[in-house]
């Protein structure tokens, strides 16, 4: 996919660029494989907001992604590439020896006629080819990744994302992260072979605030430009500064900017060789 970029021929319209949606080859979703999402404005079962700064955006539909592709041994063809917009990359329609079609997230040059397998066992390990981690060689990317096996994959599924395989010892595989963290995984955990497409989908600028209305997001300020009522933050006479002995805080009073919130002894804490944030020596 390429980026698009316009004469700036309004405000909004200078330094915004949009998706090229050449690739795209079907704009109606298979009917079968979609739901209707309800809007929740960010707020909880007892109205209230839980999650700030959510609200309005555009109707959509949500796709059934199938992250665990648990029809192995059977092999599928891509029919379609469509546009999602639940998330960043596309989305590929695959359609079954038996006719039974599904929505996979649309690796790295997946086009239709693309030919897909996923399997338990040792199998060619092409672009879109699942398998577990211990059979996929050393040095290669795969995206879709699981945490748990048979879970289904739940990390590396961000647009143009791919985790390298550094090495398979023991009862662990050991992958190298987007973020630069390094981390070990069951080595039974599926995994697709490649990375996830539409890798330009971070260079889009939306260039103005309506298209991010559009989105479903809403306003943020400042905490020093509300309220006291509001914000720790809040008050004072024009543009004031924080102002606090304590340090700055969140909205509910706690410490913030620079102070660690990670809790000590989480399981997965052994998992982790290397952290993304490492000291520099």
């Amino acid at each position: 996919m390429a980026v698009k970029v316009y004469k700036p021929t309004t405000p909004g319209r200078r330094r915004s660029s949009v998706e090229d949606f050449s690739d795209i080859t079907k704009k109606k979703p298979e009917r079968a494989l979609v739901t209707r999402i309800m809007k929740s404005g960010g707020r909880n079962n007892t109205g209230r907001i839980t999650v700030r700064h959510r609200g309005g955006g555009a109707k959509r539909l949500y796709r059934m992604i199938d992250f665990t592709r648990s029809r192995f041994d059977m092999p599928a063809e891509v029919i379609a590439i469509e546009y999602d917009p639940n998330r960043g990359p596309r989305i590929a329609l695959i359609q079954y020896e038996d006719e039974k079609k599904a929505y996979i997230l649309a690796g790295e040059g997946m086009k239709v006629g693309t030919k897909v397998l996923s399997s338990q066992k040792a199998i060619e390990a092409v672009n879109g080819a699942r398998m577990p981690l211990e059979h996929i060689p050393s040095g290669m990317f795969v995206y879709n990744v699981e945490l748990q096996p048979t879970k289904g994959g739940q990390v590396v599924r961000g647009a143009g994302a791919g985790a390298q395989i550094q090495v398979i010892e023991g009862k662990y595989a050991q992958l190298k992260l987007p973020s630069g963290e390094i981390r070990l995984f069951l080595k039974e955990c599926m995994g697709t072979v490649g990375r996830v497409g539409n890798s330009d989908y971070q260079l889009v600028r939306l260039g103005k605030a309506g298209r991010r209305r559009h989105l479903g997001w809403r306003p943020t300020v400042k905490g020093k430009n509300m309220n006291p009522v509001d914000h720790p933050h809040g008050g004072g006479e024009g543009h004031s500064p924080i102002g606090l002995k304590v340090g700055p805080k969140t909205p509910w009073g706690k410490k913030a900017r620079g102070v660690k919130t990670r809790k000590k002894g989480k399981w997965n804490d052994k998992l982790i060789v290397q952290r993304r944030k490492r000291k520099k020596r």
